[in-house]
């Protein structure tokens, strides 16, 4: 259990705190239903981190391809890398409800398998709120920049990617430190 003060009144707990809100208790609406930003003005600073991962499956080929940096597109992994930092950072402006941060570090680390890309995210912050949103906003795009950078070797003879899918996106980890 947090020990971060109790909001005020009237509002509602920030739902990336420590705390587990009861299953009937929605922190991102007003009583009457209405959507609401959380109000974190009256939290303490804390050093927070949140790793998020997940793959992409991909024909053999591509990913030999991908090792062999013999993509036509370009190097995939670069670009992937820095698709999932920009979209870390500007994770803000995509999902509605969350908080500005300011990133402090963020790690990407791929890794290739023979039918499938790994990108492991992990994001750093000091705030009033975690980055779990901001690691997996990092993965989806990374991996999202992956299937664009390879979809012409990718698609079958009618255009469709039935060996390619973006599968088990999850959190791994998410910390939080008193300053």
């Amino acid at each position: 259990m947090s020990d971060d003060p109790s909001p005020a009144e009237g509002t509602n707990p920030d739902p990336r705190s420590d705390e587990d809100p009861g299953a009937d208790e929605l922190t991102h609406t007003t009583d009457e239903g209405e959507v609401q930003m959380v109000d974190v003005g009256d939290k303490p600073d804390s050093e927070r981190r949140a790793v998020a991962v997940g793959e992409i499956r991909l024909q053999p080929s591509t990913v030999e391809a991908i090792s062999e940096d013999a993509v036509g597109k370009g190097d995939v992994l670069a670009t992937a890398r820095v698709g999932a930092i920009q979209a870390v950072k500007h994770t803000w402006e995509t999902i509605p409800m969350c908080h500005q941060i300011p990133i402090t570090n963020v790690d990407t680390a791929f890794e290739l398998g023979e039918d499938r890309v790994e990108l492991e995210v992990a994001v750093e912050t000091t705030g009033k709120t975690g980055c779990e949103m901001e690691a997996l906003e990092g993965v989806t795009t990374g991996l999202n920049v992956v299937w664009d950078m390879v979809k012409a070797v990718e698609k079958d003879a009618e255009g469709q990617y039935p060996d390619t899918g973006i599968e088990n996106v999850r959190v791994l980890e998410k910390e939080k430190r008193r300053r």
